[in-house]
């Protein structure tokens, strides 16, 4: 069996996502990892990955047309094309099956066997074990279900002589600046709600977040009022997060976010409210103001000597 994982990178860094896969699928097969990018650094952090066989590298855009083709003219050589449930990954994938008339399974969070996969369906409250006798299997997997692969290897770099092209043009990138980790793969995060009042007020959130080494998340409803931005969302229609340790401020605990976080091993809930669903669900919880509960418990992390 041979498994072809497309990485997921970000100005020419790595995603941690793609350790994640690998490590998700090495026992499917021999792993190559295909890495489309103009510059080299992310082609030789995938090299590093352990149970990377090969690294495949491509010159252009991370551009679904583009991508669709590329993997269209590999997938001959592999038993499974993976990616992982990401943007770029649920734009890629579903493309690809239907034009190799294959049913893709989607947002995998474990692997049963070589055709037997585990998947959440109704927004996370149930799910669902899916057996693919297909000739060929097109995946793409939540990358917070799995661990890393570790560090160490020197696979190969092997180039692929035509470059993508797409027909569509990429005119420009936005991203937000952040030195926290990142969100989707972070081993903490610390959320905040509507509660927390204005985008101003969210920096308590950041701070304390900087303090812990924890990515920042945020409810749909502070990020339609803008208070954080669009990827710092958590829940359905946000990034599916499954930290160790999950600090929800100011958060209620609406469906919508409750699915976006049943993969977090711990969670603690800060809430005025104690009939609030998500303090309910929590492991512990603080009942009380937010504004006068944040600003202590940084002020206990400097005494500890926690300053990151």
């Amino acid at each position: 069996m041979t498994v072809l994982v497309l990485a997921d990178h970000e100005l020419g860094i790595l995603s941690p996502a793609t350790a994640r896969v690998v490590h998700g699928v090495h026992e499917l097969g021999a792993v190559d990892v295909l890495v489309v990018a103009d510059d080299a650094a992310a082609a030789q952090a995938a090299a590093a990955l352990e149970g990377v066989a090969k690294v495949l590298t491509a010159r252009g855009d991370q551009l679904a047309d583009g991508l669709e083709t590329l993997l269209h003219n590999l997938a001959g050589g592999y038993d499974y094309v993976v990616a992982s449930a990401a943007s770029v990954g649920k734009d890629v994938m579903p493309r690809l099956a239907a034009r190799l008339d294959l049913m893709p399974v989607t947002d995998v969070v474990e692997i049963l066997g070589p055709n037997r996969f585990v998947r959440p369906i109704y927004a996370g409250n149930a799910v669902q074990t899916v057996t693919d006798n297909q000739n060929k299997h097109i995946l793409t997997l939540r990358a917070s279900a799995f661990r890393a692969a570790g560090a160490g290897n020197a696979a190969p770099i092997e180039a692929i002589d035509s470059p993508v092209s797409s027909a569509a043009k990429l005119i420009a990138s936005h991203r937000t600046e952040s030195d926290t980790p990142d969100l989707a793969t972070a081993q903490i995060v610390v959320g905040g709600g509507v509660a927390l009042g204005s985008a101003e007020n969210f920096k308590l959130i950041e701070t304390l977040a900087k303090k812990l080494g924890a990515a920042i998340g945020a409810t749909r409803a502070a990020v339609d009022a803008g208070y954080a931005p669009n990827d710092w969302q958590v829940g359905q229609t946000g990034k599916i997060i499954a930290p160790d340790l999950y600090i929800a401020i100011g958060i209620s605990g609406a469906l919508q976010h409750l699915a976006g976080i049943q993969g977090a091993k711990k969670i603690v809930a800060i809430n005025t409210d104690p009939e609030a669903p998500l303090v309910k669900l929590a492991d512990a919880a603080l009942i009380g103001d937010l504004f006068e509960i944040i600003p202590q418990l940084i002020a206990e992390l400097d005494k500890a000597g926690l300053k990151r």
